[in-house]
């Protein structure tokens, strides 16, 4: 009977050091000794006895402490590298660490309370794709490839479409594809040019045979009639001024005929 009432006793005295922890949440437990903790800012420089508190000291130097603390040294500052794509955006005091930041164009792979140890380069998009996201200070850019009949050289947010060489009435010398446009040809101005010189020709050919019309027909009704010189040039010049206006008709019809 004495054994189980042992056996309850030092249960209940474990349990009772479990649930009533010997020291304050301000303290911390030294040889037996509740001791108060140090400030944020300081360290212990010397434990507590029964007789004596606890005796704290700054943190010098490189070194922080930013909560209450029993330690008898002080954490190392966090250094921001430049090789790991970081700066320093606060310096460390004897109560907080070094705040890192990420570089521009990277973002933040190693965080810690408020900063960032390591950081990696966004992600560049390669010709064909497009930036969907573009990468913040913690995620990295993301990208997608351009649909159909658009290209895109990676660094912008959108695919621009292929250039439609038909529409602008040009023969198109090379499709476009992911990364480059359509290429499209010279306007062929052959035809065009070929229709006008034909048409100043047929102009030339037409003066021409009015001119031996005149030269050969005047003459036979000056000869029939025999009218005097005044009757006969004011004949020759009303005929002139009729032929000269059909071919005038026939000059612009004939030139738009060969374009």
């Amino acid at each position: 009977m004495m054994f189980y009432q042992t056996i309850c006793a030092v249960f209940l005295l474990l349990l009772k050091s479990d649930l009533c922890p010997p020291c304050d949440r301000a303290e911390y437990e030294k040889n037996g000794e509740c001791c108060p903790m140090c400030p944020p800012g300081t360290r212990v420089h010397r434990h507590c006895t029964a007789y004596t508190s606890t005796t704290c000291v700054p943190c010098i130097g490189d070194t922080f402490t930013d909560k209450p603390n029993g330690l008898i040294s002080c954490f190392p500052c966090t250094v921001c590298q430049k090789g790991l794509g970081v700066k320093t955006v606060k310096e460390c005091t004897a109560s907080s660490d070094t705040v890192c930041g990420v570089l521009e164009g990277n973002y933040c792979i190693d965080p810690y309370g408020g900063g960032c140890r390591a950081a990696q380069e966004h992600t560049t998009c390669k010709p064909g794709h497009f930036i969907k996201h573009p990468g913040t200070d913690s995620t990295d850019t993301v990208c997608e490839i351009c649909p159909e009949n658009s290209f895109s050289d990676g660094s912008s947010t959108s695919c621009t479409s292929h250039t439609d060489c038909q529409s602008k009435g040009l023969p198109t010398v090379k499709p476009g594809d992911s990364v480059s446009d359509s290429q499209c040809g010279e306007k062929n101005w052959a035809p065009l040019i070929v229709g006008i010189v034909l048409g100043i020709i047929l102009v030339l050919l037409l003066v021409g045979g009015v001119k031996l019309y005149k030269s050969r027909v005047c003459p036979k009704k000056n000869n029939s009639s025999k009218p005097g010189p005044l009757q006969q040039d004011q004949e020759c010049q009303l005929q002139q001024s009729e032929e000269s206006e059909v071919v005038q008709k026939q000059i612009p019809a004939q030139i738009l005929i060969n374009c």
